[in-house]
């Protein structure tokens, strides 16, 4: 078995923000927490948990990734944990990224991500440039909300590497492909990923929003023209995408950000495995039989 990366999700009962495509909302979340300190065998969950973490680790994965059904930050003391877990590993991972909207990250918070937890890349999530528009695609709550621009400072400031995951919504209709990519060497980024939404064929208000609000297939299709185009091949990911150089950024289009591809070809090789807060491994985001152990 080989996989690309681990995706670590942070346990958390509800999310802060109401994610309008949000992919977790369109399927029941059927995994228990294991990973609380007020449960009588935490302990005995904590070394299962690590084992999960190595097991990963021997199979080929050299990346985690912080994600999960919420903002990852929203739990402090589980992101505590796992600094701790990286201590205690033999071969720890070195390359640890945290997926978020950006959502509740001031200076303290990063600082801790950086110091403590070993956080070397920021993957935001991004919806829209327009900060009003992007704080209304991912429900950020009134009190809490922020500049997409002042929180790449403080990013770059603390010098970890900054990611663009872009969600390609009609917001992005206006932009030229140039545009796009000139947007993001501006605010910052030093990657950007372009992420085709997702929908579920569940009938779900996310499903229904993803179909009316998805970036046209003609802009999508112009801009992964325009990347093959301009851009110069940096190589090619273990699940099949490439990965281009574009104005000194490193830019991949992902249209299978649920894995699906995987899973249709018969082969050994995961785009990452999946450690849930039942403190076990899975290979597939919305299926429980995918379990590995």
């Amino acid at each position: 078995m080989k996989a690309q990366s681990l995706s670590v999700v942070v346990p958390n009962p509800q999310c802060i923000n109401t994610c309008k495509f949000c992919v977790s909302k369109m399927s029941a979340n059927q995994y228990k927490n294991q990973m609380d300190d007020n449960l009588p065998f935490f302990d005995l969950y904590v070394k299962d948990y690590l084992k999960r973490l190595s097991f990963a680790k021997d199979n080929g994965c050299n990346t985690v990734m912080l994600t999960g059904d919420s903002e990852p930050q929203q739990n402090r003391k589980f992101l505590t944990y796992f600094g701790l877990f990286m201590q205690l590993m033999a071969n720890p991972f070195q390359w640890i990224e945290m997926q978020t909207t950006g959502v509740l990250l001031d200076q303290n918070y990063l600082r801790f991500l950086r110091n403590h937890v070993g956080v070397n890349i920021i993957s935001l999530s991004i919806s829209s440039f327009d900060d009003n528009e992007n704080m209304e695609i991912i429900g950020c709550p009134a009190p809490i909300k922020f500049s997409l621009d002042d929180l790449c400072r403080e990013i770059k400031k603390y010098d970890f590497s900054l990611r663009f995951s872009i969600n390609l919504s009609s917001a992005f209709e206006a932009y030229t492909p140039e545009e796009l990519f000139s947007t993001c060497y501006d605010i910052g980024a030093d990657q950007v990923t372009l992420r085709v939404l997702y929908a579920s064929s569940s009938d779900t208000e996310q499903g229904k929003w993803v179909y009316d609000h998805t970036l046209s297939p003609q802009k999508t299709q112009a801009i992964s023209e325009y990347v093959k185009r301009v851009g110069h091949p940096l190589g090619k990911l273990p699940y099949g995408a490439t990965k281009y150089s574009v104005d000194g950024m490193s830019v991949v289009l992902d249209d299978d950000c649920m894995g699906k591809k995987q899973c249709e070809e018969a082969t050994d090789t995961y785009k990452y495995l999946i450690l849930r807060p039942d403190c076990k491994l899975y290979s597939a985001w919305d299926d429980p039989a995918s379990l590995i152990f």
